[in-house]
């Protein structure tokens, strides 16, 4: 009789602690990493003792379907960034620092080449956000994922200094302004797989000069942490919204006080490549602009006087811009985004 065991179930334990061997191997390498200290149940972090009045912020997410385009181009160095991106992006909205990154990979069969991938996208988002890989978990789940599939989630903790109920003055006039995108960043691929799907398209069809679709789609997630983080110690921005899923239309509004509804000019928008050819598929604007970021992953609200310092400091980032519109008073203390012109999908 054929004897039973963990391993002809389809879960390498061998395979598992070899992985994380090289992990912490990647880790330790990478000398930027310094707080990261990975222990064999759990991580630690040691909070600084001049934060005053600390409060810990936590975010976690995941890359959607981005993922299958990554295994469509059998490419997965860069979608631990977007994993990490994700996270470290929500954090900054409430003026948190990331302090630290978790991660958690499930998989048909552990793929040790894929893996270590991955982990190089992690750790290279991790260091574009200034903050220490702490751990994780990496399972294989046969039977339930294909042996050739994977899913990953991010967990991240920040943290910042101040008061819960302290509230943000917004008022009428103040301006809006987007932040440039690297392109999709992590939201909308089941929309545009299905146009792949649909219309047979494949993914080394050249969009952008020699630029391949294939690569647009997988271009990472843009993390804005440090320009973010700066802004706000300068009292330069009031507030930022992070846009990711529900596009402008739906992300805006989490950041808007009562009083005050969002005012957008769609004139105003410089709309990348990748935009104007998923529009050409007959997507309404209406649904471009509640489902992708449309070319601005980060939109911040300031004081008109603010501008010129706004410019200088975001300048020094290499991050270009738009403004977008401003912020009107709202009788019905109804938070929402009005919207003005039209979406040059053809400049």
């Amino acid at each position: 009789m054929k004897r039973i065991s963990y391993s002809n179930s389809g879960v390498s334990i061998n395979k598992g602690n070899l992985f994380v061997s090289q992990i912490k191997k990647l880790i330790s390498n990478d000398k930027k990493l310094k707080k990261s200290k990975i222990g064999g149940f759990s991580g630690q972090f040691t909070l600084s003792e001049k934060i005053k009045k600390p409060i810990l912020v936590g975010a976690t997410d995941g890359v959607g379907t981005k993922i299958e385009i990554a295994n469509m181009m059998n490419k997965h160095d860069t979608i631990g960034i977007d994993l990490v991106a994700m996270c470290v992006n929500d954090l900054i909205v409430d003026k948190a620092k990331p302090l630290f990154f978790l991660d958690y990979i499930s998989t048909g069969k552990l793929n040790m080449s894929k893996g270590k991938q991955i982990i190089k996208g992690i750790i290279k988002g991790c260091v574009q956000a200034d903050c220490a890989l702490l751990g994780g978990e990496t399972a294989e789940h046969p039977g339930v994922f294909p042996r050739d599939k994977y899913d990953l989630a991010g967990f991240c903790v920040g943290v910042k200094e101040g008061d819960l109920n302290k509230k943000i003055k917004l008022m009428q006039g103040d301006l809006i302004v987007g932040l440039k995108s690297s392109g999709l960043h992590s939201n909308g691929y089941s929309l545009v797989r299905k146009i792949i799907q649909n219309k047979n398209i494949r993914l080394n069809t050249k969009i952008e000069r020699n630029m391949t679709l294939g690569k647009l789609l997988l271009k990472p997630t843009k993390i804005y942490v440090k320009p973010i983080l700066e802004l706000y110690s300068k009292n330069v921005i009031k507030t930022c919204s992070h846009i990711t899923g529900g596009g402008l239309t739906e992300n805006l509004p989490r950041s808007l006080s009562k009083g005050v509804s969002a005012k957008i000019d769609l004139d105003k928008f410089d709309i990348p490549t990748i935009f104007t050819w998923i529009k050409s598929f007959g997507v309404t604007q209406t649904e471009m602009l509640k489902t992708f970021n449309c070319g601005y992953g980060m939109v911040v609200i300031l004081k008109k006087k603010r501008l010129n310092e706004f410019d200088r400091l975001i300048k020094k980032h290499n991050i270009k811009y738009s403004i977008l519109g401003n912020l009107e008073n709202s009788k019905k203390d109804k938070k929402k985004v009005t919207y003005i012109g039209k979406l040059n999908f053809n400049a």
